[in-house]
């Protein structure tokens, strides 16, 4: 993780990044990914590896789209940034890393106005719309649809500086308020509780950017009570056996516990089978009857076949060797290669 965090927090990379410059694109990113990953000791294939970066994708997908204003992004990406500087507070170097480039980031970034928040998260989003890959996560949380799409909720908190909505206010043309009527939201809003912090170190408030394995989903968690159906604990006697059979055929078991089994075949593909002698030489011996009986295959090639299948070549050959030209001692393969030379 330190070196992860090392190089993600480089000096050069961060001042690289925070240039002004248009939106990479995806293959660029999931380049830069696979560097950060590689840059430790871990190593993953290329099926994991478009994983890691469609579960990232869509992680920030879903924080992006359900952030109450654009101005949160910031606070956003100070949660991400307080969740590695936690990961890495026993490493002095890589935790000034981590400073030196939030500070740059507060020092970029708090300067811009809404209107500019605004068309970065629109930026953002326009990059993401056509991911709609599903996390299973997302999906025991209803926040994803099985369509890959996230989902509005009309409830909760109203983004901080605005009024929960539901009341229609007017005013006359001296700008006293002489109306008001109310309308249905259908949603359940409530107050801002308060505005997080921008500084280098505070409280957010907003949740979005952290750890999202850490909440507890009471679908997975929930543990069922006591049933007042009693359960049988006799073994089933039938399952056990075909476990058994199970085993035996695949040679797990050994075969002194089993029943006699019945006189089966076994098919000998090759005259050399050591198997095959050795029960010869039992029955031959008068040990009595074999246990199995041997169907033979010959898989060699009959002498006398291999000699017609020789003669019928030599023709073909002969054929080819008189329509060729005399002179020429090159075959077709090495046409080829003297064609793949001059390309």
């Amino acid at each position: 993780m330190n070196d992860i965090v090392g190089t993600m927090f480089n000096k050069s990379f961060m001042d690289e990044l925070l240039k002004p410059q248009q939106l990479y694109s995806h293959r660029t990113l999931k380049t830069v990914l696979t560097r950060l990953a590689h840059a430790s000791i871990m190593r993953l294939n290329p099926a994991s590896m478009d994983r890691l970066y469609e579960l990232m994708i869509m992680a920030f997908k879903y924080q992006v789209f359900l952030c109450p204003r654009p101005k949160d992004l910031l606070l956003i990406s100070y949660n991400h940034i307080d969740s590695i500087r936690e990961l890495v507070k026993e490493t002095p170097m890589a935790l000034n890393q981590v400073d030196e480039a939030h500070r740059k980031i507060i020092e970029v970034y708090t300067s811009l106005s809404e209107g500019e928040f605004q068309l970065l998260r629109q930026t953002l989003l326009i990059f993401l719309q056509d991911s709609h890959v599903r996390v299973s996560l997302f999906m025991k949380s209803k926040v994803q649809n099985p369509n890959g799409r996230f989902v509005l909720t009309a409830s909760g908190p109203v983004p901080h500086g605005m009024e929960v909505p539901g009341l229609i206010r007017m005013f006359d043309e001296k700008g006293k308020e002489v109306k008001r009527s109310e309308f249905p939201t259908g949603g359940c809003y409530s107050s801002p509780i308060r505005e997080g912090s921008f500084e280098l170190h505070g409280d957010r408030v907003i949740r979005l950017g952290l750890n999202m394995y850490n909440v507890n989903h009471p679908e997975e968690t929930h543990t069922s009570k006591a049933s007042s159906v009693k359960t049988d604990d006799t073994p089933n006697l039938l399952a056990k056996e075909e476990l058994n059979q199970l085993a035996r055929l695949m040679g797990s078991m050994k075969a002194e516990n089993t029943p006699k089994p019945e006189p089966v075949f076994r098919i000998n593909l090759f005259t050399s089978d050591q198997e095959e002698e050795e029960e010869e030489a039992r029955t031959a011996g008068g040990a009595g009857e074999p246990l199995f009986g041997v169907i033979n295959i010959q898989a060699m090639q009959d002498e006398q076949v291999a000699t017609q299948l020789a003669e019928i070549a030599g023709q073909f050959t002969e054929g080819e060797e008189q329509s060729d030209n005399p002179g020429s001692s090159s075959s077709k393969g090495d046409d080829l290669l003297a064609m793949m030379d001059h390309l």
